[in-house]
């Protein structure tokens, strides 16, 4: 059997594992490892299987994960989420559609202590929905404004993904959470957009929201103060150059823990949960990383990847339409993967031939965590809009797909500006250099 050959066997092979239900991580570390013993043996490839999980965990980027996962959950635990929600109400909750806005506002300010899409969207399912549907908004805008909300909480850095493809990449952290932040804002912005637009069109999907004082808005907005200093300490820490991003997520936990502490909300059940809910995510991201890294070493041994470059790379087809290709490509997978399984399954393949094509990989890592969250939205199987179903069943598949297209709309047009001109997102990093 040729090299190339042994690559396609052994990509086919993972993609049925995965079909079979064997976890990701395995299945790509097993193809990964049986496939390099046909090349170079058995006792290298077991030597594979040591190095390189050992060359990833002394990887200091990749210790931070932990650390924002067990941020995010402390956060959780701290009200946090509450907090951003009642002060963005406070804010602009008043008018039509309003509370489906504050969501997105909340989620975006959540996805900023949180780093978790799926996070996001199971806390603001249990915030923000049951608010929504009390005050009369169509199940489809409410679940809909939350399955999207969720997605800001890989889009908003810090995010675990972008951290994730950093690792697999070899590129900067801090130069990646630098560049989201424009597309972030583009993305909160449409969103808003969407909203205001579907509440337009039929305004019986939302009704106004209740007249608030002064005082009450006041009270509310001086209320949040726990979340947005949590923002400033750690997204402020890195950008300002007092904190490393390791440190800053250090700084993150201990302010989440304390605030959590000294609310009352950290009994030692909440403690231990909050502490098992980061170590599953942890274990579950570095055994996902394990696999990724020996399957991706298999498959440059065998040169797949130079061999699909330069397939791509001779077909007389603008490099756009190749970007475009790959989007759809993620979308469809996003529709059947979670975020992370998505990105570590595709990378060894897509990067070499967006690198051939002389596009920047700190762009490419934006459009990358976009794309994948726009298929967290996608039927059949968008896992954000499944997690929703599964927290309230009486809120259908259907609905809940029909509340999310119009933000999978805008996030479609965003994307367009932002492959179309890539200066959008590459132009902060150039300036904070």
């Amino acid at each position: 059997m040729d090299l190339l050959t042994l690559a396609l066997v052994g990509t086919v092979v993972m993609l049925g594992l995965i079909a079979l239900h064997v976890p990701i991580g395995v299945a790509m570390a097993l193809c990964g490892m049986v496939g390099f013993a046909q090349i170079a043996g058995w006792g290298p490839a077991l030597s594979l299987m040591a190095s390189e999980p050992a060359s990833t965990m002394a990887n200091l980027d990749l210790a931070v994960v932990p650390l924002f996962m067990l941020m995010g959950s402390l956060a959780s635990v701290g009200g946090l989420a509450t907090d951003i929600y009642d002060m963005a109400s406070k804010l602009v909750g008043r008018s039509r559609g309003g509370l489906a806005t504050t969501t997105v506002i909340a989620s975006g300010g959540f996805g900023a202590v949180c780093g978790s899409g799926v996070a996001t969207t199971a806390t603001f399912g249990r915030v923000a929905l049951p608010e929504m549907m009390r005050r009369g908004y169509s199940p489809a805008i409410a679940a809909g404004s939350v399955a999207a909300g969720g997605t800001l909480g890989i889009i908003v850095p810090p995010s675990s993904i972008m951290i994730l493809y950093c690792v697999l990449t070899e590129e900067s952290v801090l130069t990646l959470f630098t560049a989201s932040i424009v597309p972030a804002i583009l993305t909160v912005i449409s969103y808003i957009v969407a909203i205001r637009l579907t509440v337009w069109l039929k305004p019986d999907l939302a009704p106004h929201g209740e007249a608030v004082a002064l005082s009450e808005r006041l009270k509310g907005i001086a209320a949040g103060w726990r979340p947005v200093l949590l923002a400033v300490a750690v997204l402020g820490g890195i950008y300002s150059g007092v904190f490393t991003v390791n440190e800053a997520a250090a700084v993150g936990v201990l302010l989440a823990f304390l605030f959590a502490l000294f609310r009352g909300a950290l009994t030692v059940r909440n403690f231990l949960g909050a502490l098992a809910e980061a170590s599953a995510s942890t274990a579950m991201i570095y055994i996902m990383i394990f696999g990724a890294t020996v399957f991706s070493y298999f498959i440059a041994v065998t040169g797949g990847a130079t061999f699909l470059v330069g397939a791509i790379g001779s077909l007389d087809v603008p490099p756009p339409l190749i970007i475009f290709a790959f989007i759809i490509v993620y979308i469809i997978l996003g529709a059947f993967f979670d975020e992370v399984a998505s990105l570590v399954i595709t990378l060894p393949f897509v990067l070499p031939v967006i690198l051939h094509f002389g596009y920047d990989p700190i762009w490419w890592g934006v459009i990358n965590v976009m794309v994948i969250g726009i298929g967290m939205l996608m039927p059949p199987i968008g896992i954000n809009v499944m997690l929703l179903n599964s927290m309230y069943p009486e809120v259908k598949l259907g609905t809940i797909y029909r509340g999310v297209m119009p933000f999978v709309y805008a996030d479609l047009v965003r994307l367009v500006i932002l492959v179309l001109f890539p200066s959008l997102t590459l132009w902060l990093p150039s300036v904070m250099r």
